[in-house]
């Protein structure tokens, strides 16, 4: 297969719909692209794509992958390999190829070639104070796919607009490329500058950044050089795959012995300044929009990751009493989205962290309107009941 061949294809997904997120390449389906969180098959003509074969899906595989040896070795090894590919004036995506059932299947993350701004993702404005942060964690967690680079990428346009300052990026691979502005960015990709996450942080240290962004914190290495990074007069942004702040405080304490606790949880309380979290919802007319919750550091967040998490301390509890800070809780979000109009209350009710708690915020939204809060109607008090009952 031509290059040529491989970016018609692409090419012909991408423009197959509106707002394409993704691209699935799948043995035994035809080519799929997910738009607004739904996978769609894409008619192709005059090539036989209708249901892809493991020798079409393989041929493909070894064409993105370019006939690089390493990337080859990584995944007959490990069985998935990441990397970036190039389609000339229409998109960069960020390629997963992964064995399954003796098969190879890809999926093609497309990457935005605009770096966009905090006011243009319409997350909360308070993001922007990240950049007032000298040292620290700042952590952004979500699942795959919920739009964590995007929101960091924005953080560091600021910083790349603001500061005079060396800004060092650890990728796999580089999603956003930053351009020189006040900052002096270096932007680097595993498997080509570095060979592992830990190994690119720790050389980092001696690269003299103020700012470095690691893309995922994988393992505890990498957590513990980050902390450490942190420590010494670093700002480490960096990513997992977590659903909240509570998750994420317990899953960067569960990588390390039991009796390592207790000087881990000093660590973060000292580290740690923000935790973000983001969920994608559907909205109403189609797309999609992202519920954030926030949690910055303070005197109860930090106690809270000292002790653990207790009856009426918990992150959950200490973001909703957190308004003053800038906090705000997913709950939150979801009910000033219900009240906009922006998602309906069946998306409001499944993306709920606590789904009593919106579903007396959505009751109230509904009170103020005028609108009915339940369908039970027509009750009566029945005045003869304690006498029937007596009489049995």
């Amino acid at each position: 297969m031509r290059r040529a061949e491989l970016d018609y294809i692409l090419n012909t997904m991408l423009d197959s719909h509106s707002n394409v997120s993704d691209l699935n390449i799948t043995a035994g389906k035809p080519p799929q692209v997910e738009a607004s969180g739904q996978l769609s098959p894409v008619p192709f003509t005059g090539v036989k794509l209708d249901n892809l074969t493991p020798f079409q899906t393989e041929i493909l595989a070894l064409n993105l992958m370019n006939s690089d040896r390493r990337l080859s070795e990584i995944l007959i090894s490990q069985g998935s390999c990441d990397l970036s590919y190039y389609l000339p004036e229409k998109a960069r995506f960020r390629v997963n190829i992964f064995s399954q059932r003796g098969s190879y299947s890809i999926v093609l993350r497309r990457l935005s070639t605009i770096i966009p701004t905090i006011a243009e993702l319409k997350v909360p404005e308070i993001l922007a104070e990240i950049t007032k942060e000298k040292n620290g964690l700042v952590l952004v967690t979500g699942a795959t796919g919920s739009g964590k680079s995007t929101t960091l990428a924005a953080v560091l346009r600021l910083f790349n607009e603001t500061k005079s300052i060396h800004i060092i990026t650890l990728e796999d691979p580089v999603e956003f490329s930053h351009p020189h502005q006040q900052a002096t960015f270096n932007q680097r990709e595993m498997g080509i500058d570095f060979d592992s996450f830990a190994n690119g942080l720790r050389a980092a240290l001696r690269q003299a950044p103020k700012v470095i962004l690691v893309g995922e914190m994988r393992d505890r290495e990498t957590v513990e050089i980050g902390m450490s990074a942190a420590e010494t007069g670093h700002l480490v942004l960096s990513t997992l795959h977590t659903i909240d702040a509570g998750q994420t405080i317990n899953r960067i304490v569960g990588m390390f012995e039991q009796e390592e606790e207790k000087q881990i949880r000093t660590r973060l309380a000292d580290t740690v300044r923000w935790v973000v979290s983001q969920r994608l919802l559907p909205k109403v007319g189609g797309g999609r929009i992202a519920a954030i919750e926030i949690m910055r550091t303070n005197l109860r967040v930090k106690e809270s990751i000292l002790n653990g998490e207790s009856e009426g301390k918990t992150f959950y509890e200490i973001i909703e009493a957190g308004d003053s800070y800038g906090m705000q809780s997913f709950d939150k979000a979801i009910l000033n989205f219900y009240k906009d109009g922006v998602i309906t209350e069946e998306t409001a009710m499944a993306y709920a962290s606590r789904k009593p708690i919106v579903g007396r915020g959505i009751d109230l939204i509904k009170a103020g309107k005028g609108e009915k809060t339940t369908d039970i109607e027509g009750l009566k008090l029945d005045a003869d009941y304690d006498k029937r009952i007596k009489a049995k």
